[in-house]
């Protein structure tokens, strides 16, 4: 028995693992297995236009009628800046020219869309039952109509801050992302990377600051990650990169086998791919420029200029330009379907969780 229920209450799921939402990096294949299994399945919808969005809801509701989460970005596009695009430019320049590339070439746009209207309304239509927001939450009439769909609202908080603030603006749950978590870092009320706390720290602080619900996020990947987040006062949580290990995985054959070399110490965060903050594997613009830089544009713009060296650079084998996200915790990964993988978790979990109960 799971010993606090109120995430699989709320959720109405048998398991309380989220597959998190991986935007480029999972699709309905691995929601379908993930909620099938009896947990969360995530669809990323970041990178996904309205027919791409619609097309992929078809597709996880003819498989499955469990629950399933729904995942959007909702940061503020920014306002054109020249002289900043021509200093990220500039300083990717030598790269460009070794890769036999114009520098002065035109970036190709980034398609990270922020939660609007347009995908409110595809919400309205389908109903998933599950919305999670990342960078916050979106503007109050658009959450309001989220909630009138009957969506259970989830968002990420990297700080007890961020955790109050989601709670007193509408969420049902919260997910307390600690720093080792792969991807961007959900931070909204602070830009601060360098004070931000790791799982073991921040869990039970938020899990003291809020009434509702917490889900650790970061550095997750086996039974005994699972049992450490309920006893430190969580009721569920949120694995990210131990499901790109699986088949259902839309990682490249590269990324998936720098996930397979990766030791705790080969990741950092960086913002040199997209714009903010995010954990990936080093490589080598992350070790000569950043990973941390002043240099790129804002987010989502950043990894325009990156698009044609990531692309020149793959083309010779090699990921020098690549993002490569990737948790601390990526040693840990299983190679198995991700079915399988969330019903392995939950099964070690509860056996650990029974072996330190005092009545198990």
């Amino acid at each position: 028995m799971w010993p606090d229920r109120r995430l699989l209450d709320l959720l109405n799921i048998e398991i309380p693992i989220i597959q998190a939402p991986m935007a480029g990096a999972n699709g309905s294949a691995m929601v379908i297995q993930a909620s099938a299994a009896g947990g969360l399945g995530s669809l990323p919808c970041a990178m996904l236009d309205a027919a791409k969005m619609r097309a992929e809801l078809g597709v996880i509701r003819q498989q499955t009628s469990n629950p399933i989460n729904v995942n959007f970005f909702t940061h503020t596009p920014p306002e054109p800046d020249p002289a900043r695009d021509e200093t990220w430019r500039n300083r990717l320049s030598d790269y460009y020219i070794e890769l036999g590339l114009d520098p002065d070439a035109s970036a190709p746009a980034v398609n990270r869309a922020p939660f609007d209207a347009d995908m409110c309304a595809i919400v309205e239509e389908v109903r998933p039952e599950v919305i999670s927001f990342h960078f916050g939450l979106p503007e109050q009439d658009l959450l309001d109509h989220v909630k009138a769909a009957g969506c259970t609202v989830l968002s990420s908080a990297t700080t007890a801050d961020e955790a109050r603030w989601l709670e007193e603006h509408g969420c049902d749950a919260i997910i307390a992302q600690g720093s080792e978590a792969g991807g961007h870092r959900g931070m909204f009320l602070t830009k601060n990377v360098s004070t931000q706390a790791g799982t073991m720290a921040l869990v039970p602080q938020i899990v003291d600051a809020v009434s509702v619900p917490v889900i650790a996020a970061g550095g997750i990947a086996d039974g005994r990650g699972i049992a450490a987040a309920f006893a430190l006062g969580a009721s569920g949580v949120q694995i990210g990169t131990a499901y790109l290990f699986t088949p259902e995985s839309l990682v490249t054959d590269m990324h998936r086998t720098a996930l397979k070399e990766a030791k705790d110490d080969h990741t950092a965060l960086t913002n040199l791919f997209s714009g903010l903050p995010a954990r990936g594997i080093m490589n080598r613009v992350m070790r000569e420029v950043g990973p941390i830089s002043d240099a790129p544009t804002a987010f989502p713009t950043a990894g325009g200029a990156l698009a044609p060296l990531k692309a020149a650079a793959e083309a010779l084998g090699k990921s020098d330009f690549t993002s490569l996200w990737s948790g601390q915790a990526a040693r840990l990964g299983r190679e198995v379907g991700a079915a399988d993988l969330t019903r392995q978790l939950a099964d070690d979990a509860l056996s650990r969780l029974g072996a330190i109960s005092p009545t198990g």
